[in-house]
This record gives structure tokens, C-alpha cells and sequence, in this order.
């Protein structure tokens, strides 16, 4: 399940799960992390990174994961000396209501600076720019309103009910009540 839950998360960056499995996996994917910065901070022809892919392949079976983590993740956290992930709690699931986290990468967050600079780039290019990257906080709140099943219907716009009758009021019986009996 931890390989998987790595594999998932290596992939995609982020993932929701509840939240002692997310406490699980955190120290798995950092020891992976920390694994392959190795191999790739001793690029030599010694071949250390072919025994660190080695090392993290034996959790890791997707190659295009292990490709990912050698040539993208690797390298994005070299000046980082730990701390690679971030747990954010996102609240109850509604079934069987356990609590639920997301487990996200450092650094796979909304940069304000960078997405601006990637408009001022599509402009120049004369293309569209892609659609804008939601916060931290928008991301916790669509995740949360997942897990918990979506929107709550308005009460106001439901069928009127029929009301109640007042406090003390007797009830009509359409059946008589049985004389004595045991």
C-alpha cells in the first residue's frame, strides 16, 4: 500500500488519503527523495546513480515515475535538506467519517511570481494563457467539499412541510383507544 500510495503521489504531487496512512508515507517518500538526491548530486561514471535508481526501484516499479523522480524531483529539492512533503489536514469523510489529509510535495504549490510570468510569456507568444492554478486554501476547500460530498442543497428552495401543531395540542386519533386490556 505504501509503494502505491509513493507511486501515486511521486506522479502526481498530491494526493488525499486519510491521515495515519498520510503519516505513514510521509518519512517512506522522503527517504526516496533523499535517496535519489544522492544519486544525482554524485552524477559521476562510478555509476552511484544507477545504484541509487537501483535502491529506490526496489519500492518503485514505474519506470516513468523513477524517471520523474531522477530528472524533475531530484533535482528541484538538491538545496533542500529536508522536509520534503506537507500534510494538510482536510477534515471528516463522510461515510465513515475518518479523518482525511493531503499529502502535497514542498514546492508543488501556487507561485504568484512564476504564473505571472508564464502569462507574460503565452502574451508575448500571442497564445492563450493556461488556466490559472488554484491556491493552497482553494485547493483544501474543493478537496474538503469532495470528501464530504459536495454542496448542501438550499433548505429554503425544498417543499414547504406541513407544521406542526402547537405545544400542548392534542393529537387527532382517527382509531379509538383499547378499554382496559393487559
Amino acid at each position: 500500500m505504501l509503494r502505491n500510495q509513493a507511486e501515486a503521489l511521486l506522479t502526481h504531487e498530491h494526493i488525499t488519503t486519510t491521515l495515519p496512512k498520510a503519516k505513514e508515507l510521509r518519512p517512506f517518500v522522503e527517504k526516496l527523495i533523499t535517496v535519489a538526491k544522492r544519486g544525482v548530486k554524485a552524477n559521476d561514471p562510478k555509476g552511484r546513480t544507477l545504484a541509487a535508481k537501483r535502491q529506490v526501484g526496489r519500492d518503485i516499479q514505474n519506470d516513468d515515475v523513477l524517471t520523474k523522480l531522477f530528472g524533475d524531483l531530484a533535482p528541484r529539492f538538491m538545496e533542500r535538506p529536508g522536509g520534503y512533503t506537507r500534510i494538510l489536514k482536510l477534515g471528516f469523510r463522510r461515510g465513515d467519517g475518518a479523518e482525511t489529509a493531503m499529502v502535497e510535495l514542498v514546492g508543488s504549490e501556487f507561485d504568484p511570481k512564476k504564473a505571472a510570468e508564464e502569462k507574460a510569456a503565452a502574451e508575448a507568444a500571442g497564445t492563450d494563457s493556461p488556466a490559472p492554478k488554484k491556491t493552497v486554501g482553494e485547493r483544501l476547500r474543493a478537496a474538503a467539499k469532495n470528501i464530504r460530498g459536495g454542496e448542501k442543497k438550499d433548505k429554503k428552495a425544498a417543499a414547504p412541510k406541513a407544521s406542526k401543531p402547537a405545544r400542548g395540542a392534542q393529537k387527532k386519533s382517527t382509531t379509538p383507544r383499547k378499554a382496559g386490556g393487559s
